[in-house]
């Protein structure tokens, strides 16, 4: 090789090695999407999509016919995978009938909680959490992080009626670390991480220390398998995402923290331009149909995007604005965090906004928040950010410069590590089909 072609060659690689942030993790998501589909196939109906449209979206969503969960989806087995162990008793994918009915009362009962009470468990648990900071210099945190003591703290308190103590905490927190990092495809699932909660809560169970059990005919492994998805997993987790997105978008704009009006604005302009939920499926039990002429068969998958259905309507642009909602109403915005009430919407939907409001006061009383970090939806980063005490001086352009890059080359770095993950988790779901094997079973 001669001089000049060894220097344009040198000069392309360090081209190529500048650059890789920008092209390799959009080049690894497309690469992950090809696996995905050789893998499971193409599998459903797109909602909005060219066979129902945005316009028939809330109205297909809660047509009773869209109430299948888990069985027949071949989708399932990979989010039963995910949500290992007792994935079939998971609120969210049991099937409709009496098993269903008596799991979502004793949950609602859970949740029945004054709004006065909402706030002040989800104050006193900030606070605790938040007191575990300097507040002599700026901290460098992971906000999901942060947050997960938080909500751990709370929803044990909710369930066992007795504050949660550190032992404990650090149980939870690590099952629903490992869930959603799964998830995302940061990591493999570690059933053992996830194992020690569920013995904690079996045990809890069996010594008649836990309020919350469910009803005959559903067995204390049952019961240990409900508390753990629905409030040790589900809640936590999403409660905890919830609050990365916020605090990351109070990072862009203004928020008074004693207006409990703008928090309000501020959380929902968050949840509209970030919904915690991606995608649900739900499989026809009838053929659905719709005044277009369409018929949807009985069977079909409908896959339901809430991020496309919220970028449509008067509030369908990408711009983050909470002042929207000054005169905007929510009826009118296709907009729905918590999603539809006519089938399964989320059961905290009246606790959430109230806890999440608290939780963003207490923070934004305390500290300023700085992020140059990239803000997704699925936020696989954690929600990089700068937490810098109240009257002190925030981060310098420096800092921030340095936080920007940093983001970047990570990100670099962690789409490959879902690449080779989340391949592998894909083809381990297949191979172990817990739905479809746990419904042949059942149903034999």
């Amino acid at each position: 090789m001669n001089a000049p072609t060894a220097v344009a060659v040198i000069v392309l690689l360090g081209a190529g090695l500048w650059t890789l942030p920008g092209w390799l993790p959009p080049a690894v998501i497309r690469l992950r999407e090809h696996i995905f589909r050789r893998v499971n196939g193409t599998e459903g109906i797109p909602v909005p999509g060219p066979l129902i449209g945005a316009e028939d979206f809330e109205r297909v969503y809660s047509n009773p016919a869209a109430d299948g969960r888990s069985r027949g989806a071949g989708l399932s087995d990979l989010f039963w995978y995910w949500l290992a162990p007792g994935p079939q008793m998971h609120q969210e994918h049991l099937e409709p009938g009496d098993r269903y009915r008596a799991v979502a009362r004793t949950t609602r009962q859970v949740l029945a909680v004054p709004h006065s009470r909402s706030d002040e468990l989800a104050t006193a648990a900030t606070r605790r959490v938040l007191d575990e900071l300097p507040l002599d210099r700026t901290s460098f945190t992971r906000v999901r992080d942060l947050m997960m003591p938080v909500w751990a703290e709370v929803y044990h308190e909710l369930v066992f009626q007795e504050p949660c103590d550190r032992r404990v905490r650090d149980l939870i927190v690590a099952n629903a670390d490992d869930v959603v990092t799964a998830l995302k495809g940061t990591r493999p699932r570690r059933m053992w991480r996830r194992a020690r909660l569920t013995r904690h809560l079996r045990a809890r169970v069996d010594d008649g220390a836990c309020p919350v059990v469910l009803p005959e005919p559903f067995t204390a492994e049952e019961t240990t398998w409900y508390l753990q998805g629905a409030f040790f997993n589900t809640a936590v987790v999403q409660m905890s995402e919830a609050m990365a997105h916020i605090l990351l978008c109070a990072a862009s704009t203004t928020a008074d923290p004693d207006d409990d009006d703008a928090l309000d604005r501020l959380i929902d302009e968050t949840l509209r331009v970030h919904p915690l939920f991606g995608i649900a499926h739900r499989i026809t039990s009838a053929p659905i149909e719709l005044d277009s002429g369409v018929t949807v068969p009985t069977g079909s998958v409908l896959l339901f995007n809430y991020l496309a259905f919220q970028r449509t309507g008067p509030a369908g642009d990408d711009e983050f604005r909470p002042g929207r909602w000054l005169t905007l109403r929510r009826k009118e915005a296709h907009f729905i965090p918590y999603g539809i009430t006519a089938n399964r919407a989320c059961p905290a939907r009246g606790v959430a906004p109230v806890m999440l409001r608290a939780a963003t006061r207490e923070v934004l009383r305390r500290f300023a928040v700085t992020s140059t970090a990239a803000h997704t939806r699925s936020l696989p980063s954690r929600g990089p950010a700068y937490l810098t005490p109240a009257g002190r001086r925030e981060p310098g352009s420096s800092r921030r410069q340095w936080m920007r890059v940093r983001d970047r080359w990570e990100n670099a770095g962690r789409s490959v590590l879902q690449l080779g993950f989340g391949t592998w988790m894909v083809f381990d779901a297949r191979r172990q089909r817990l739905c479809a094997t746990y419904f042949d079973q059942v149903h034999q």
